[in-house]
């Protein structure tokens, strides 16, 4: 945990140009964006990085599609541009993906009108991916014939992009990006509201929730990205905006896979809105529902189960329905969606859009950002590198580029290395190479992990069976992902709770071996705490964490 200690230092005793507090995506690109750049820059959350909404998403990055039907073609042509930029800035990370879609012969559009409805989505993706096809009966009994047909008249496939890994990942390789360029980031520390004095600093009472230790940290600004909680930090700290949040609820159910195509299956649900099959390693994620909630914390209900269930058998032709007992894992979280005043009495929270607000207040350095998509963040950090620089912060690096992998010569040349030390000689999970992993998600300091193989080669042993996690990655992550539970590991730096499962990784003989490297002396009491909660709410080992602490 030295890491964590070394940062939690500097939040106490370093006057900071900019506050973030929120470690999900648009905390996590704001952060990095103004690190790069050269101002010095802070981030808390009180649970881990992606421990809120962006942990739970479909994981796509997609150019919203479905807002056609609303006319907000406007929208549609910010997202295309800023998925087409996340694909040519992480290629290896952010992929296109093809959409197999169906269509029930009493959907309230015709075949024909979808079909001209992805050219017309194509055009304005600036015909960055390959083109949309229009499906017969017999063409989609013969690609997929996991697929009812009794009702449809046709499909048609389009593309789109999705992350190769989880959300949760993606968010915290800006995190690291942001340290990397000298940001003192620490998770589980929880503002508990904010002043600005008459020096024009403010001043943040914090709270280290695993020592329980109070302390101040200060800033000559602050931006609330706390992303559905953005309205409950405010009010802790006096601020009046003009935008407020309404959160919808979606869950994922994580089961088998159903089909063998590495392309995402997509219906219509009986509320009329899309609902995704999407591949997850050797796994099947399906969802989402879309429920009003009050709260920013829900669960998974039997209702939401059956739902989903019941749409999804409906829709395939498979040897046995799935039921609760096929559920490997699940997700759920809230989806916040800007509205201008309370929100109260919106009638059609339904058909609003995900888009993104940004609400700066110069003469209080207070920024909050609202809303917000994956796709969009590159754009979220740009604009906020342009509000703190209004709010006269200087940014000594101008204009420089903050995000994106090495380049392609040194993926190359990586590949090569792995080539010739067999790192590939295993066999991939879900035809994932071992190579092509290790690149994803260290980039540059995958090369160190090749240098310890050589050195030691034990440090290429797989720890937990079906993980494809070398004992290499546990020591690296342990120095440099700053895993302060087992369930940051498994939940978020690593998707091995969504495809594995709790009950299997409970039986994974390697598993006290990984927490051992992860945690040294405290193996055994992280082991524990995992286990002795339920995956309901992130962060809740930290309970018995912060006991013995």
């Amino acid at each position: 945990m030295q890491l964590r200690s070394t940062c939690l230092s500097e939040l106490k005793t370093a006057v900071f140009d900019t506050l973030v507090i929120g470690g999900g995506i648009n905390g996590a690109v704001t952060a990095a964006a103004l690190s790069a750049r050269g101002a010095r820059t802070a981030l808390i959350d009180a649970r881990d990085f992606a421990g809120g909404s962006s942990q739970q998403s479909s994981n796509l990055a997609w150019g919203g599609i479905k807002y056609m039907e609303t006319f907000e073609f406007g929208l549609v042509n910010q997202l295309c541009a800023s998925r087409n930029h996340l694909i040519r800035s992480f290629p290896s990370s952010v992929q296109e993906m093809r959409f197999f879609t169906v269509h029930e012969k009493d959907f309230r559009h015709s075949l024909l009108k979808l079909f001209a409805g992805t050219w017309l989505y194509w055009l304005i993706g600036r015909g960055f991916t390959r083109t949309p096809r229009l499906l017969s009966v017999a063409q989609v009994r013969a690609e997929e014939p996991v697929v009812k047909l009794d009702r449809c008249d046709g499909g048609f496939e389009y593309s789109d992009a999705y992350l190769v890994d989880n959300d949760a990942r993606f968010v915290f390789q800006f995190v690291r990006s942001a340290m990397d360029a000298g940001c003192a980031a620490v998770n589980y520390v929880e503002s508990e509201g904010a002043t600005r004095g008459a020096d024009g600093l403010w001043s943040v009472q914090a709270c280290d929730r695993v020592s329980r230790e109070r302390f101040v940290i200060r800033a000559r600004t602050l931006v609330n990205a706390c992303g559905a909680f953005v309205d409950h930090h405010n009010a802790r700290s006096g601020q009046r905006t003009e935008h407020h949040h309404v959160l919808s609820k979606g869950i994922h159910l994580i089961v088998r896979r159903i089909t063998d195509s590495r392309r995402i299956l997509t219906f219509f649900a009986d509320d009329g809105r899309l609902f995704f099959a999407i591949p997850m390693g050797d796994k099947t994620c399906i969802g989402t529902t879309d429920t009003r909630v009050d709260h920013a914390t829900p669960h998974v209900t039997e209702e939401d189960r059956r739902f989903v269930l019941d749409n999804i058998n409906k829709r395939l032709n498979l040897a046995e329905p799935l039921t609760t007992a096929d559920i490997i894992s699940e997700r759920c979280g809230v989806r916040p969606l800007v509205v201008k005043g309370s929100g109260k009495g919106t009638a059609d929270w339904l058909q609003m859009s995900r888009k993104h607000v940004v609400e700066s207040r110069p003469q209080d350095g207070h920024v909050s950002i609202f809303g917000g998509k994956l796709t969009d963040c590159l754009n979220v950090g740009e604009e906020l590198c342009a509000e703190i620089e209004r709010m006269g912060v200087t940014l000594p690096q101008g204009r420089r580029r903050w995000y994106g992998e090495p380049q392609a010569t040194r993926r190359t040349d990586f590949l090569r290395q792995c080539e010739a030390l067999g790192i590939d000689a295993a066999a991939p999970v879900a035809g994932d190479r071992t190579s092509e992993r290790l690149w994803r998600l260290y980039g540059e300091e995958a090369f160190g992990l090749l240098e310890e193989i050589r050195t030691d080669r034990r440090a290429a042993e797989v720890l937990v069976e079906g993980s494809g996690y070398m004992r290499c990655e546990f020591a690296y992550c342990a120095r440099r992902e700053m895993i302060t539970t087992l369930e940051d590991f498994l939940r978020r730096r690593s998707k091995l709770e969504l495809t594995l499962g709790r009950r299997a990784l409970r039986a994974a003989p390697g598993l006290m071996e990984a927490c051992r490297l992860l945690f040294g002396s405290q193996a055994q009491l992280q082991y524990d705490a995992y286990f002795a909660v339920t995956p309901s709410s992130a962060g809740s080992t930290l309970a018995p964490l912060a006991m013995a602490a």
